[in-house]
């Protein structure tokens, strides 16, 4: 069985050509059969008048600061009223039980509702309730505490409540890093530290005054004064009412007004 080769030409590209006869024969074939030549190639380059766009510059515009630094001053601010003083290790689960997180605090009807079990969860050893039966608002404006005040689960209701129950400020020895700073994002009330052993001084019903800018406590129902630690630049944040708050009014973020 014999099969013929025909000549087959590429215009540009190769040529491939065989003489008529058969493959078997190991002499002809490999004379007859020509490995293919190429053309060479010319490469051009996509666009010879190829230049890169050129470079945008990018601007950045900031907001206005539309509240002046010191009107969020807080170095003449005071608080002044009734305290109410508790161990250490308050936990989240004394300040607001979670049986009641399901309150939402941006309903006003609400926020008053979870102001009105502020520290409900207190042990009955603490015979004098932070808010009276029947009422949703306390007398005790200032909260003093141990070691670790705060401590247990992350939630942010736990300031919430306490403000809302009409606490201005919380002056503890330590507190759990998540209730400090829950305090501070929402506002609500002033997470202050003592440099003393406050609670073991002061009694539950002994009228108090704090100076921030002074960093001071005064328990004028026994005449002693007590150092604090310095709120920082925490306090403008709580002055504005919280950190999204406190950016709107420096001009960090839109108003809402806007």
């Amino acid at each position: 069985m014999a099969a013929s080769l025909t000549r087959i030409s590429y215009s540009s590209a190769f040529t491939f050509s065989a003489s008529k006869t058969s493959v078997f024969s190991p002499s002809v074939f490999a004379s007859s059969i020509k490995v293919p030549t190429f053309s060479s190639l010319t490469v051009k380059p996509l666009c010879s008048t190829f230049a890169p766009h050129a470079a945008h510059a990018i601007s950045f515009t900031t907001h206005a600061t539309s509240t002046p630094a010191s009107v969020l001053d807080t170095s003449t601010k005071t608080f002044h009223g009734l305290c109410y003083v508790v161990g250490d290790n308050i936990d989240t689960d004394q300040i607001i039980p979670a049986e009641y997180l399901t309150l939402v605090p941006s309903n006003p009807a609400e926020y008053e509702k979870l102001g009105s079990y502020a520290l409900i969860g207190l042990p009955s050893s603490y015979a004098t309730r932070f808010i009276e039966p029947n009422e949703t608002k306390t007398k005790y404006s200032i909260v003093i505490g141990g070691a670790n005040f705060g401590c247990g689960s992350s939630r942010e209701h736990a300031p919430v409540a306490l403000g809302a129950a009409g606490a201005k400020a919380v002056v503890a020895e330590s507190y759990a890093r998540i209730f400090f700073r829950n305090s501070v994002a929402t506002g609500e009330v002033y997470p202050l530290e003592s440099e003393a052993r406050i609670c073991e001084e002061c009694k539950t019903g002994d009228v108090v005054t704090i100076e921030l800018g002074e960093s001071r406590l005064i328990n004028h129902s026994t005449g002693k004064e007590y150092k604090l630690k310095s709120i920082g630049d925490a306090g403008p944040v709580i002055e504005a009412g919280g950190i999204f708050a406190y950016a709107r009014k420096t001009g960090m973020i839109p108003s809402q007004s806007n």
